[in-house]
């Protein structure tokens, strides 16, 4: 305490723009005292010294050499702040920070998990039009599934044990409706058991040096009693999204509002809408992808172009009970405040 008080004393006679350096710890420790608890997040310690030692850049070095165009502030730039529990924002070729807050703090991230299972779905399905057996297994998983927005309420037709369903469509109903039953019957499909699944998608993580990452399921779902062993990072989703660019039937897909589809015998059909409301309402809009478990909070992805339709970022939003104007806002402010070069 007589630390803090002697440091506020010598302040006043500090110039103003030495404050925020000076203050930097006296001042910003006691922030951290009044809200880590509000925001503890499993991980979160081992991260500070993390964060603090990070350069603006975290891509690998050959990302930003290989790409034409790097972003750079505008002489007028301003500062952006979003009440998310943590948010990142990245230029999809170079790998460019563009916003950065709490990005390597980790935590669950629901089903923005999703994007990794598309990824495995489209580099190991070799036909997306091959059939899918829909498993018991497959069905037995809570929450958002094919006809039902929530567990308690559903508005059109389940999938059946048995039925017969194309990978694409099943694609389709994991990224538009975000159904966890979609997401498991592809993970099932691939390798067998969910289990094995997400050992792949785990191996994929590493493969991509994602090093605050480890996916507990194909949907997102957290596993009872081992919760705090799925999660990952604003900064981590982000990576993935800019690598899944390079596939872009996944992109197609979450670009689409509504639609339908039918299982091969077409004895069934099914209603698909998207979670994502901004993805007809946001200039240029690649596609976006949504989240919620209670733990993970409410979260967004999304994926945008600047008019040129030449430079694209993602942007990634977790635990923000804000989520569509904070996306609006920042994607706004991404394309205000930085031009490519």
């Amino acid at each position: 305490m007589l630390n803090i008080i002697f440091s506020l004393i010598i302040a006043s006679f500090l110039p103003a723009f030495m404050l925020p350096d000076f203050l930097g710890g006296a001042a910003s420790n006691i922030s951290l005292k009044k809200n880590e608890a509000r925001h503890q997040v499993l991980g979160e310690e081992s991260q500070k010294s993390k964060e603090n030692s990070q350069n603006c850049n975290l891509f690998p070095i050959d990302s930003a050499a290989a790409a034409e165009f790097v972003p750079a502030r505008k002489s007028d730039f301003y500062d952006l702040k979003i009440w998310a529990g943590s948010s990142v924002a990245i230029d999809a070729a170079s790998g460019t920070i563009l916003h950065y807050d709490n990005g390597r703090k980790r935590t669950q991230i629901a089903s923005l998990t999703k994007m990794m299972t598309a990824v495995l779905a489209v580099e190991n399905i070799k036909d997306l039009d091959e059939e899918i057996i829909i498993t018991a297994e497959a069905l037995n998983v809570p929450g958002t599934v094919v006809g039902c927005p929530t567990s308690v309420f559903c508005n059109a037709n389940r999938m059946y044990r048995g039925e017969k369903v194309r990978a694409e469509d099943l694609l389709k109903a994991m990224l538009m409706n975000s159904a966890n039953d979609a997401a498991s019957a592809i993970g099932i499909h691939i390798a067998g058991t969910q289990e094995r699944f997400v050992g792949m998608m785990n191996e994929k993580a590493k493969e991509l040096g994602l090093k605050d990452t480890n996916f507990c399921t194909p949907s997102g779902l957290e596993i009872d009693g081992a919760e705090d062993q799925c999660y990952s990072t604003a900064y981590d989703i982000a990576r993935i999204a800019s690598y899944s660019l390079r596939h872009d039937l996944i992109w197609d897909i979450m670009k689409i509002p509504e639609g339908k589809f039918y299982s091969t015998d077409e004895k069934y059909m099914h209603e698909l809408k998207n979670t994502d409301i901004l993805i007809e309402e946001i200039p240029n809009c690649l596609g976006g992808k949504t989240g919620f478990t209670p733990l993970a909070g409410k979260s967004l992805l999304l994926g945008s172009a600047d008019a040129s339709g030449r430079h694209r970022i993602i942007a990634v939003l977790l635990n923000d009970e804000q989520r569509w104007q904070d996306m609006r806002t920042m994607v706004d402010w991404i394309f205000e405040n930085y031009e490519w070069r």
